[in-house]
This record gives C-alpha cells, sequence and structure tokens, in this order.
C-alpha cells in the first residue's frame, strides 16, 4: 500500500487540508474533525483501495483503516497543519464530546498499559508454575525488577494521564504531570493515608490515596486549562515564563487536593458501584451483555465510556473482568470472519476475511467487523449470540484478569487465576470463536460476486 498516496487521497477528498481542523488516529482508524462536512465526497473516500469503510460519528470523520493506521496518520499529519486553525468545527453532543476526548486521553496510553498487563500475565504463569516446585520466586530479586516494571504505569497512572489530557485540554503538559506527580509523592501519599486528618491552611481535605486513580487527574487538567488561560492574560509578557507556572501550581495543586480530586474519586467510585452493582445481581447478564454487545458498542464508539472502569479496577485492586467479557467479544468476531473464509466463493473476500480473523485473534476488531462480518450481516448477528453465550459462562464462572490487556491470544495468560473462572475463561473464548464460525458456515450470508476489475474514480485507484 502506497501510504502516502492514499492519505493525499483522503485528504483531498475530504475538501482539503483547509477543511481539516484536527486529525487523530485510534487503533484503527484515521480520525477527523471538519469544519464542512459537506465538502467530503464519501462514495469515493470509502472505495479508496486500503480503506474499510468511513462513517461520521460523535463530531467526527472516522476512516476506518485497519492496523496500518498509524503509517496513513504518519503520512497525513505531514500533509495538514491543524495548529493554526481559527475556525471552531461543530462537535456533536456533549456526551460525544465527553466520548471523544477520554478517547483522545487514553488512546495514547493503552499499549503502554497492554505491555505492562502482558509482562504482568507472564509474571503470573510463572509465580504458578514455580509454585509446583514449592519455590517461592517473589522475594527473588528479577521478579521484583521486572514486577515493578509490570506495575509502574498504574501506580503512576496520573503523571501518564495528565500529559495526555494536557495535550486534549491544550494546557501545558509539564505543569499538568507536575500536578500528577504531586498525586503520587510518596510523603503525600502517606499523609493523604494516615489516620490525622490533614488540612491546608486550616481547610479540611478528604484524605485518599491518588496513586493508580484515573478521574481526578483528567478533572484536574480540565480546569488546569483554564486557570492556565486566565493567569496568562493577566501576567505581564516579561515575568509569564516564571509566573504564569508558579501561580498555577499554587492554585492547582491545592484546588485539586480540596476538590477536584475529591470529585473525581467519587464520579469512579459510582461508575464501578453501578457497574459492580449489576455484577452483583446478575454476573450470568453483565457478561453476556458485554460479551454479546461489546463490538456493537465499538461501532458505535460507546465502549470508551466504560474502558477507563476496567483500567480503574486494575489501577485500585489489581485485576478486572469488564475485558474478560470483551475478549468474548473478540473472539466471536474472529469466529465469524474465519466462517466468512470459509463460506464465501469471492477471493478478495476471502483475503479480507482471513486477515480480519487473525487481526481479531489478536485484539483488533475492527477489520473484522467492517471487512467481513458488519458488511455481511448475518455474520455479525452470529458472532453476538455466541459471543453474549461465551460472555454468560465467563460471568458465571467468576472470570477475571490481573491486568488490563488487550483481549486475544497473546493475553490468555493474564486470566490465568484460579481454576474455576480460567476454565470458564477458556470454555468462553473457545465458544464464542468456533462457535461463531460454525453458526456462520451454518447459517450463511448474501456472498457478494466477484469482481475483479478496478476502476478509476475522479483520478484515484479504487476497489471495485
Amino acid at each position: 500500500m502506497d501510504y502516502k498516496q492514499l492519505a493525499q487521497n483522503i485528504i483531498t477528498h475530504v475538501g482539503g487540508k483547509e477543511n481539516i481542523s484536527e486529525l487523530a488516529h485510534c487503533f484503527t482508524r484515521l480520525r477527523l474533525v471538519l469544519k464542512d462536512e459537506s465538502k467530503v465526497d464519501h462514495d469515493v473516500i470509502n472505495r479508496l483501495e486500503g480503506v474499510m469503510t468511513v462513517l461520521f460519528h460523535g463530531g467526527q470523520f472516522q476512516v476506518v483503516i485497519g492496523n496500518k493506521v498509524d503509517k496513513v496518520y504518519a503520512e497525513a499529519v505531514q500533509l495538514v497543519d491543524t495548529a493554526n486553525s481559527s475556525e471552531k468545527p461543530a462537535e456533536g453532543s456533549l456526551i460525544n464530546r465527553i466520548l471523544n476526548k477520554f478517547a483522545a486521553i487514553f488512546t495514547p496510553v493503552i499499549p503502554a498499559i497492554a505491555g505492562s498487563g502482558m509482562v504482568q500475565g507472564i509474571l503470573a504463569i510463572t509465580v504458578l508454575i514455580a509454585q509446583q516446585y514449592s519455590v517461592d520466586i517473589k522475594t527473588a530479586q528479577t521478579y521484583i525488577i521486572l514486577n515493578a516494571a509490570s506495575k509502574a504505569v498504574f501506580f503512576f497512572m496520573p503523571i501518564f494521564l495528565a500529559y495526555t489530557a494536557a495535550k486534549v485540554f491544550k494546557t501545558s503538559e509539564f505543569i499538568a504531570m507536575i500536578i500528577g506527580a504531586t498525586l503520587c509523592y510518596p510523603d503525600l501519599v502517606s499523609l493523604m493515608t494516615s489516620p490525622d486528618p490533614v488540612a491546608f491552611f486550616g481547610i479540611p481535605i478528604t484524605q485518599a490515596n491518588y496513586t493508580s486513580s484515573v478521574i481526578p487527574i483528567i478533572i484536574a487538567v480540565w480546569m488546569q486549562s483554564y486557570v492556565q488561560h486566565f493567569v496568562e492574560k493577566i501576567i505581564p509578557d516579561v515575568v509569564k515564563i516564571i509566573l504564569v507556572p508558579t501561580f498555577t501550581i499554587l492554585i492547582m495543586v491545592p484546588a485539586t487536593l480540596i476538590v477536584f480530586g475529591p470529585v473525581g474519586i467519587y464520579i469512579g467510585n459510582a461508575a464501578n458501584w453501578a457497574y459492580y452493582g449489576l455484577l452483583d445481581i446478575s454476573p450470568i447478564l453483565l457478561g453476556a451483555f458485554i460479551g454479546g454487545m461489546w463490538c456493537v458498542l465499538v461501532i458505535f464508539g460507546a465502549h470508551r465510556a466504560i474502558v477507563p472502569i476496567g483500567i480503574n479496577d486494575v489501577a485500585r485492586t489489581g485485576q478486572q473482568n469488564l475485558l474478560a467479557f470483551a475478549g468474548a467479544a473478540n473472539f466471536s468476531q474472529a469466529g465469524a470472519a474465519l466462517g466468512v473464509f470459509l463460506k464465501t466463493k469471492n477471493k478478495q473476500l476471502k483475503t479480507v476475511a482471513a486477515s480480519g480473523s487473525i487481526t481479531a485473534l489478536f485484539g483488533i476488531t475492527e477489520p473484522a467487523i467492517y471487512g467481513a462480518t458488519l458488511r455481511l450481516k448475518k455474520p455479525m448477528i452470529c458472532a453476538v449470540i455466541c459471543g453474549a453465550i461465551a460472555g454468560g459462562l465467563m460471568g458465571w464462572g467468576g472470570s477475571y484478569g490481573t491486568a488490563f490487556a488487550n483481549q486475544g491470544v497473546l493475553t490468555i495468560p493474564v486470566y490465568a487465576v484460579g481454576v474455576k473462572p480460567f476454565v470458564c475463561y477458556l470454555l468462553g473464548i473457545a465458544i464464542a470463536f468456533f462457535g461463531s464460525a460454525i453458526l456462520t458456515y451454518i447459517v450463511g450470508f448474501d456472498d457478494i460476486p466477484e469482481i475483479t476489475e478496478k476502476e478509476e474514480i475522479r483520478g484515484v485507484v479504487v476497489n471495485s
């Protein structure tokens, strides 16, 4: 694939670089915020070679490319300058704006979290094997070093999220990181977890341990963007470089500990309370819902609203079950795509389905969804059914993981905790994968007639 040419074609047919206000990407999608959506040539972009599908969602024009999206983004960002955009684009509803902000904050951190989760999974398996021989490796220096590497991203989560949130809210990244680092500073942690009351100039402070927290720092950095902007307006230019960070830190650190931190803790606790309240009512129903509907939520971007629950759970308790249930959905998409591969007579669709199935097995489902299952409809339904059955089984078995890790074959060790939970997890992903493949093959779908010739549309080569 010529990534530069694809990037150029996309930019041309969204109305040129002048029509782009923001440009970003996630694992599989190029995300553009446009000034005038009417200038988009939807059909041409949808048929560009290398593009799976396109959609408008949440105030963004999203181009689904697959796991090569970072290469297309790298070329596109060279062609687009959004830093000096003076027009403010329509961003959609308040909910969509919040979801988009959350996605932009968490997406850059997720690879680091996933890598740390893999290390934790490997260590967990190693400990289990060592215990079979009555060996305790947790006191070994090598284990201590690797364990620290696997948990550092969670312990210092406020610092990482401070950086990404500052980029999203367009405020100083390093001042934001100072606020995050303050929340993790050992002396402050000791103070905030001591039995004695804590006050700042006589003002009582709600005591909480902010290491590994998620929501408080996001709220703090959001407010920092307003405070810093206000301070910059009233401080003379000649002393801004010194006094702006000074006053911003002096204002924001106490404000975070007194107001924004506790608010964030309560919001995070409320989200966890709601999720685990449903789990207490029926773990089977919750598992079935997540296992069946996760990939549907991915299509609409709504999964971003509950991803922080999983991150927050791991940061606070060292375990999560959200992604165990979501794993059922991923494996069901992989299986349904395999069913399409086995059933279709279309060679091009076979290639797309095979690629999508393999990619979904490693945790990235968009190629399978947009290239095969959603495109053909019936395989998507088969995947939802089998994913729900698998998720329900995992819920019944109490499956959970010891890290926040992308759901795929490489992260199975993360869920190797306890005999019944792990067995139910393994049975669940087997039902999701093989059940979806078999059901898709039996139910079938309206196959796409094979077309081998390529067309020339408005000067660019596109898929037929």
